[in-house]
């Protein structure tokens, strides 16, 4: 029997499609300057206080997320995001709140639209999933 011999394509991850760590810096400066200038985000703002820390941390974050170099769990362990973001009432005007940053940042840094939806769509489970306020149906 003979086997394919047919390449395997490498697969590239979402963190080298954006520009690897340069680009997933930009990524994360707009989405936390958007957060800054956004009067419509006053909400989520005030739950950071430290801007500079907060980036650092989302950085480190989505670096490890979107395939690169695992800087989170390296510096800080494991994320357990929904367990840290407890001490923070987060309901569905948070939650749109974040996103409208974040759909807002890719636009402007993801040129690629098929993994801009991919990922519009994973930022939209992971924030929905930071939501730990009951809220009336």
């Amino acid at each position: 029997m003979q086997k394919d011999a047919s390449p395997t394509l490498p697969v590239v991850s979402p963190y080298t499609q954006i520009g690897g760590e340069e680009g997933v810096r930009a990524l994360v400066r707009r989405f936390y300057a958007l957060m800054d200038s956004l009067p419509e985000v006053s909400g989520i703002r005030r739950m950071h206080p430290d801007l500079a820390v907060a980036e650092d941390k989302l950085f480190c974050y989505l670096s490890g997320w979107l395939g690169g170099p695992n800087l989170y769990v390296e510096r800080f362990g494991q994320p357990f995001l929904r367990a840290r973001h407890l001490p923070f009432s987060i309901g569905v005007s948070e939650r749109d709140q974040w996103m409208a940053c974040m759909n807002q940042a890719l636009d402007e840094h993801v040129a690629d639209a098929a993994l801009r939806e991919r990922l519009r769509e994973a930022f939209a489970g992971l924030a929905n999933h930071m939501r730990n306020r009951a809220e009336p149906a």
